[in-house]
């Protein structure tokens, strides 16, 4: 049987360096952060899991969305945030996203990288 073309994926993988950030030890706060940041970039959000590693320690998570994830690490220590928002789908606003995140967590410097991502394979129909 004849392959036929898989319709495209097409996703884009923002990565990006907070530094100079206050608050990221308050899970709360960072919970706030994602939620809103999921809000702003259009997506759906399903849950958010977070784990504070206590007093003055940072915190890790995501927020597991209909179209794929946020995640954030961060060393309060060093006033830095790692953050990862992945999104499928052109509608979505990465950068609205990554705004709402860096006010949150008083960003004073954002180094960013936005990577392409998806597919153009074929399928083999029956297989």
């Amino acid at each position: 049987m004849r392959a036929r073309a898989a319709p495209p994926y097409e996703g884009r993988h923002l990565i990006a360096d907070l530094h100079g950030c206050s608050g990221l030890a308050d899970v709360a706060l960072v919970e706030r952060a994602l939620a809103e940041a999921a809000e702003a970039a259009g997506a759906t959000l399903l849950d958010i899991r977070l784990h504070g590693f206590g007093p003055g320690q940072g915190v890790t998570g995501v927020a597991l969305l209909g179209e794929s994830h946020i995640s954030i690490h961060s060393w309060p220590e060093h006033g830095y945030a790692a953050i990862d928002i992945f999104l499928c789908g052109a509608r979505h606003d990465l950068e609205a996203s990554l705004a709402v995140i860096a006010r949150q967590l008083r960003a004073t410097s954002v180094v960013k990288q936005v990577v392409e991502r998806g597919y153009r394979g074929v399928s083999s129909e029956g297989s």
